[in-house]
């Protein structure tokens, strides 16, 4: 491996978590739906499985938010519209100052990397501007792509290419840090990075994938990989 002078992060369980606040989000536009004479699908059980599962489907990359909301407004006998959508999209923007939570040390650990001089950048999977709201609560500050703008999705090689070119860093110079043995660490490996896993979940590692280059189970850690010498590496 070669010097060290790029790091991409992963950003959901790995800079912040967010406390579910999609499905919260989907919840408070169903009471609006309510207002409207919409049907209930069973118990708030029920609806949270189906958040949950329309959530899942769109997190993989089966369709889009939009297209989410308006599966979801359809399932509950009303004819989808742009005011749906704009809705929850707005509602979710405004929840990240109640909901997002940094981990502990992102702002330090990413602020002593740029003070090393090595470059950082988000790679996401998701839409904006949730994502870039949710990077910067979590005080990063820096180029933050997004699957829905740049059209491709971790682990996809060309999606760390997009960030690679972000970070203006060859592929054997970069680390990329995240929580998703599939989409962070395999993808980052696949595209010929070093791939560090964030396990302070403390989960079992899929034995059957690549395993990372280092695991850490606090963000900080990731400083003491690194020589102590200030400066780009």
């Amino acid at each position: 491996m070669g010097a060290l002078v790029g790091i991409g992060f992963d950003l959901d369980h790995t800079l912040a978590i967010d406390n579910r606040l999609e499905r919260v989000a989907m919840l408070r536009l169903l009471d609006l739906l309510f207002d409207r004479g919409a049907r209930p699908l069973g118990t708030l059980a029920d609806e949270i499985d189906a958040i949950d599962g329309l959530l899942a489907q769109q997190r993989s990359g089966a369709f889009t938010i939009e297209e989410a909301v308006r599966r979801f407004v359809a399932a509950h006998g009303l004819e989808p519209s742009h005011t749906d959508v704009a809705a929850f999209t707005r509602t979710s923007v405004e929840m990240v100052d109640e909901f997002v939570v940094p981990l502990p040390g992102a702002r330090r650990t990413v602020a002593e990397l740029r003070e090393r001089g090595i470059a950082v950048a988000v790679l996401s999977n998701g839409w904006n501007p949730l994502q870039l709201r949710k990077a910067e609560q979590a005080g990063f500050a820096g180029p933050v792509l997004v699957s829905a703008d740049i059209g491709e999705r971790k682990p996809s090689p060309a999606a760390f290419a997009y960030l690679l070119d972000a970070l203006g860093t060859h592929p054997q110079h970069t680390w990329y840090v995240g929580d998703d043995p599939h989409g962070d660490v395999g993808g980052a490996l696949e595209a010929g990075m070093h791939a560090v896993w964030i396990n302070w979940e403390r989960k079992t590692y899929p034995p059957e994938l690549r395993p990372p280059g280092h695991t850490i189970t606090a963000l900080e850690q990731l400083l003491e990989l690194l020589p102590s010498s200030k400066g780009r590496l």
